[in-house]
């Protein structure tokens, strides 16, 4: 499972506890109504004659208790409004979250970032310039892979394992700067590819003993210097 698969089922299980908390107080709108925060319906007109001319007057406000405050002055809050209006703002906070959490889980996958890339192989055949060992897999037709392109081919602990004419590696990157190789055909290279055959065994193939035509990255500086086969 990736790291958006586990976030989105954490978020989701969340999202379910929240849906399941939510719940409106016993009484909250008839708090709400009594404290004076829902308005009272106008009074119906029933009458269409003019309306006699009134001298303004300074506007006059009551409080909570009823009592007369001046104009321009504030209202301080009763413990009950005070608790009506926290509850709603909890409830609005709650629903907010869960919308957004619905909109995290159902945005386009597009908008994410993309995932990185995978390593890429290019197969690649073992060439033996032998006509003769083409179809034998002797050990005396065996083509070695090497732990270090940069090591003398022959030296003895320079070996991985053994590879033989048509076998089928997949090739990961490539230095041009190693051992210089000659086969049997006269043909030289200094090009060494990292393999890995079917068995998981990894080593460095002499560019001479394939004959390749794909492009294959160049190996980064860790991998032009292994330090060792498996």
């Amino acid at each position: 499972m990736s790291d958006r698969d586990d976030v989105e089922a954490l978020l989701r299980e969340r999202l379910h506890r929240a849906d399941q908390e939510i719940e409106v107080p016993a009484g909250l709108w008839a708090r709400i109504k009594e404290s004076g925060t829902v308005p009272a319906p106008a009074a119906p007109v029933t009458s269409t004659s003019r309306a006699p001319r009134v001298t303004p007057t300074t506007p006059v406000t009551t409080g909570a208790t009823g009592a007369p405050v001046p104009a321009g002055g504030s209202v301080a809050l009763g413990p009950s409004r005070r608790r009506a209006y926290a509850v709603v703002l909890s409830v609005a906070a709650t629903v907010a979250a869960v919308a957004l959490g619905a909109w995290w889980l159902l945005r386009p996958a597009g908008t994410g970032p993309p995932p990185a890339a995978a390593v890429r192989s290019v197969p690649i055949a073992v060439y033996n310039s032998e006509s003769a060992c083409r179809h034998l897999r002797s050990l005396e037709c065996a083509l070695r892979l090497a732990k270090d392109p940069y090591v003398p081919y022959s030296e003895p602990g320079n070996f991985v394992g053994r590879v033989w004419h048509g076998d089928v590696l997949s090739a990961h990157c490539v230095v041009t700067d190693g051992r210089l190789i000659r086969d049997e055909a006269g043909v030289t290279s200094t090009r060494w590819y990292l393999v890995t055959a079917r068995k998981g065994m990894t080593g460095w193939l002499p560019g001479v003993r394939t004959r390749n035509t794909q492009e294959i990255p160049v190996c980064s500086p860790g991998e032009g210097r292994p330090s060792g086969g498996t």
